[in-house]
């Protein structure tokens, strides 16, 4: 890759000093840094600077970035969390897959691409990245809402069916002796022999190990470092992929208790590795062929930031998810993942693909990853825009559907967290009849009482939407409270209850203090009549019940 001696290390260090501006200026327009990461490779590469070509360092260091990321991905992925996944998020998250590779694989077929070419672009335009998605999601404070919840379900999804992928794409892909029986007999032994061992190392032996090293954080991750990679080199010398073994590695540890602590300490680490595996992916951008593949690119960009959220709408919609959690869910596919770049230099790795396609799927994933960004950060704008032509994608629903019996209430409860669940038991326990909306079309009242639950009823409605309130017995109400912390949500429910005559007292939920005060207009005009703050109440709660001891 580089010189050696003096001329290696400094090298390497001006490699990482253009990362390190160029990751300053990414995350100055609010961009991930893979698509910096790129640019970097574009930049020291053989098109311009020419300090890095191809060579062992740069490829040894991306394989085991690659591997990290791959063991934490397995780390994640326990088995109760797996069971767990709704059904929303297995439907979408197969439907979008199955959707985007048939229609990818049609559009590809249409520039002429060979068979074997067309399904690797087809199927690495499928998945979508999580890491972008669940960072991107928690800066906005919408991991736990139900379409960020949705979103990581079927990411996870996606995350599985690439796995699987590239073990079908191991196993059989690359180059071995035999008949094709006798390849798939030789491939059926060494996968049950990889399995069978890691299912006794699971049950007798890394329980055991990682308690005896756990006393050293130090210690532990460079333990789970040598597994990761003692697994990884074990599946590639019996003929699958690198890949493979380092997320079978984490998978082995991922019921563990440790599982978090492994997860959080590598994090940096990962991203750090996977800096040279993007920079490489630049610097293999050949510049000379790049402009017959810019109209390519740019039909499978619009087809992923366009595509994949309709058939997420379509598919959420039918399931009877208002139109805004289906369109915020849909976003999060609206790019491609770090995987796809690692699916197809999997490919070309195999001979299956050349550089040409490779590049094809990093300029597809630049322009999506930049676009999709803006696309999140800026969701609710986007959705205020498009929000008359989604309508479409969202099922009708009657009072008679909406509303179970009776048709008349004490208390109205809007959405039902963790904060709204302790209000709904406390009315029920007073005696009063309480309907709780929630726009969940699959949610269920859990209630630590269960001889409440008969006071309790729960009807499917979009808090955001200025119509629906009309079709509540709002006259009958004696309190209405909304649990929602979104303080715009809010707003356009207080109005639009007023709207439709609800004369009961109504009664916001606000996180913070600028949030409270942001409620000062509608307070002044009584169309709020209380704004409640769980957190300051708690503290208030707290510091009597200490002063009380």
């Amino acid at each position: 890759m580089m010189a050696a001696g003096l001329d290696t290390f400094a090298t390497m260090a001006a490699v990482l000093t253009v990362a390190a501006i160029m990751a300053f200026l990414a995350h100055r327009a609010r961009q991930p840094l893979i698509v910096a990461f790129i640019v970097v490779g574009v930049i020291v590469g053989p098109s311009l600077l020419g300090w890095v070509g191809g060579g062992d360092t740069l490829e040894l260091l991306a394989e085991i970035g690659i591997a990290i990321l791959l063991f934490l991905v397995g780390l994640k992925l326990d088995i109760h969390l797996v069971k767990s996944i709704g059904p929303v998020a297995l439907v979408t998250g197969l439907g979008q897959v199955l959707f985007t590779s048939l229609v990818g694989f049609g559009i590809a077929l249409l520039f002429g691409m060979p068979v074997v070419m067309a399904v690797y672009v087809a199927v690495a335009l499928t998945f979508s990245s999580t890491i972008i998605i669940v960072k991107l999601l928690s800066d906005k404070g919408e991991l736990d809402e139900l379409h960020g919840r949705i979103a990581l379900g079927f990411l996870i999804v996606q995350d599985i069916v690439v796995i699987l992928v590239m073990i079908a794409l191991s196993s059989f892909g690359g180059e071995r002796d035999g008949s094709l029986w006798e390849q798939i007999v030789g491939v059926l032994l060494a996968a049950v022999g990889v399995i069978g061992g890691l299912a006794v190392a699971m049950r007798w032996v890394l329980p055991r190990l990682l308690k005896l090293v756990a006393s050293s954080q130090e210690l532990l991750i460079v333990c789970c470092v040598a597994w990761a990679v003692a697994v990884a080199a074990l599946t590639d010398y019996l003929g699958f992929s690198v890949e493979v073994g380092a997320f079978l590695a984490g998978f082995a540890i991922a019921s563990t208790r440790f599982r978090e602590s492994i997860a959080s300490s590598l994090s940096g680490l990962r991203d750090f590795l996977l800096l040279f595996f993007f920079i490489g992916l630049g610097a293999q951008l050949d510049f000379s062929s790049i402009g017959t593949q810019v109209p390519a690119a740019i039909v499978f960009s619009a087809f992923i930031l366009i595509g994949n959220p309709l058939i997420v709408l379509v598919i959420m919609g039918v399931m009877g998810y208002p139109k805004r959690v289906s369109f915020l869910a849909g976003l999060a596919v609206a790019q491609i993942s770090e995987f796809s770049l690692i699916l197809v230099a999997l490919g070309r790795d195999l001979g299956h693909v050349d550089n040409d396609t490779v590049g094809l799927v990093t300029l597809v994933g630049m322009i999506t990853i930049a676009a999709s960004t803006y696309m999140i950060l800026y969701s609710k704008q986007l959705f205020a825009v498009l929000e008359p032509v989604l309508g479409i994608f969202e099922r009708r629903r009657t009072i008679d559907d909406a509303l179970p019996e009776p048709k008349s209430y004490d208390v109205i409860v809007f959405g039902h967290g963790r904060f709204g669940r302790r209000l709904i038991e406390e009315f029920a326990r007073a005696g009063y009849s309480v309907l709780v909306v929630d726009w969940d079309p699959y949610a269920k009242i859990r209630l630590e009482d269960a001889t409440l639950a008969d006071r309790v009823s729960l009807a499917y409605g979009d808090a955001s939407n200025g119509e629906f309130p009309g079709t509540l017995p709002l006259r009958s109400a004696k309190w209405i409270v909304s649990t929602i912390p979104n303080v715009e949500v809010n707003k356009v429910l207080a109005t639009s209850l007023r709207h439709h005559g609800a004369t009961a007292p109504v009664a916001v939920t606000a996180h913070t203090e600028a949030e409270a005060r942001e409620f000062g207009r509608e307070i002044d005009e009584n169309v709020i009549n209380l704004v409640l703050e769980p957190f300051d109440d708690a503290a208030d709660d707290a510091i009597a019940a200490l002063k009380a001891l």
